[in-house]
């Protein structure tokens, strides 16, 4: 479908760790002018089990390194705040490790374990609430991504399904044993209790891009010749374990989203299923042990998952379990994170086809990252119509922010 275009845009606003401070003008770009209908259309309300969200927007989770010792701070409930009270209806945080040794690489990714790092958390739900948002925690193990010698804690191991890298080769980690799993299980559903607990709205379990759930899902690092390993359906048993143990630590009506990917970061061609079939194999058995909704993460929303069909990822998902979907993906830039990170300067992208298939219930909500990043005001601008004050996204503004 062709985009249709009008006028646009105005200020630059680059989401920083402290502050918002503004950027230059730069040139003006086009965009569509259906300001009535995204209005319509993006601010219907949508439920996720025992939760409604007031409206279609998801604040993707993007990983930024400003928690010293794992500690969320001031800066960081302030930096999610300021997108609950510009109207995102949904906020998912940044990847945070669960309390498994072996879950991170860094003593500045926050920590959803510890005294400290909850205390610091519950002031993020809190601050997130009073400006009229709701907000999950996304759960986070790394696997096998992490090198030996990393932090937070230097001498844990690397653990994996098979103790393989994304690339096939072998780690400086270990296949993980019964114990290793029943740990890491355990770290997750502690995790989610956690959440529910200190005041979030529900929990999303980080199963994609290559970590350590993605790790049991893809054949590719997954080798095991045990219950945990072999077809489809076997590699997804670790996985609909984790979302089990955490139904049951948290209330029946508590939202569990899963995020998952067919592409990894080291493998942007792999894929999980390469049939609508193989598909419905891997989300059934994770549907049917407690999760709530799917964020189905592409590279580029508008592209067709398989043959024969329009559908996205989200939309096949959405197809074949009857869940919730989430779909994320380039909204609101043009072109992929690749060239943008190259230093390519990406203009605002129209979204009169994400209009569209939410308009036909493809997919029930969707996430944006970067262009949320970038702009702070984005919700709120998208959904009172006020286009022609969207801020491209520029990858150079964003310094060391990721």
């Amino acid at each position: 479908m062709p985009w249709r275009v009008g006028r646009l845009t105005q200020t630059q606003v680059n989401a920083c760790a402290h502050t918002d401070r503004y950027l230059p003008r730069s040139p003006r770009v086009t965009l569509s002018a259906s300001a009535h209908r995204a209005a319509h259309i993006l601010s219907r309300p949508v439920s996720l089990n025992g939760l409604t969200v007031p409206n279609r927007i998801v604040m993707a989770p993007m990983t930024r390194q400003f928690s010293p010792g794992g500690i969320p701070g001031e800066d960081v409930a302030s930096y999610y705040a300021r997108r609950a009270a510009a109207g995102v209806g949904l906020i998912v945080t940044e990847g945070t490790y669960v309390g498994h040794e072996s879950a991170g690489q860094s003593d500045s990714i926050p920590r959803f374990h510890g005294a400290e790092q909850l205390a610091g958390w519950a002031k993020v739900a809190e601050a997130v609430h009073a400006a009229g948002g709701r907000i999950v925690p996304q759960l986070w193990h790394i696997g096998m991504v992490r090198k030996a010698g990393e932090p937070p804690f230097a001498d844990a191991p690397a653990v994996g399904p098979s103790g393989l890298r994304l690339d096939g080769t072998p780690g400086t980690g270990k296949e993980m044993t019964q114990q290793d799993l029943d740990d890491v299980i355990a770290a997750f559903a502690q995790a989610a209790a956690e959440a529910e607990r200190i005041g979030f709205d529900g929990v999303e379990l980080h199963g994609a891009h290559g970590y350590l759930i993605d790790q049991f899902l893809w054949s590719g690092t997954n080798r095991r010749t045990d219950a945990y390993g072999g077809d489809l359906v076997a590699r997804t048993k670790f996985a609909a374990e984790i979302a089990a143990a955490v139904r049951d630590s948290v209330s029946p009506d508590f939202p569990i989203l899963f995020r998952y990917s067919q592409w990894k970061q080291e493998a942007y061609d792999a894929k999980l299923a390469e049939s609508p079939e193989e598909l419905e194999a891997l989300l059934t058995p994770l549907a049917a042990a407690g999760v709530d909704a799917f964020h189905a993460s592409t590279r580029r929303y508008w592209l067709p998952e398989f043959e024969g069909s329009d559908l996205n990822l989200a939309g096949w998902t959405k197809k074949l379990t009857g869940k919730p979907a989430i779909t994320v993906g380039s909204v609101g830039l043009d072109g992929d994170f690749i060239r943008a990170f190259a230093g390519e300067g990406s203009p605002v992208k129209g979204i009169d086809d994400l209009l569209d298939r939410l308009e036909t219930d493809e997919f029930d909500m969707v996430a944006v990252g970067r262009a949320l990043l970038h702009d702070p005001q984005w919700a709120a601008k998208v959904l009172d119509g006020r286009f022609g004050e969207l801020a491209p996204y520029d990858a150079a503004s964003l310094g060391s922010l990721s």
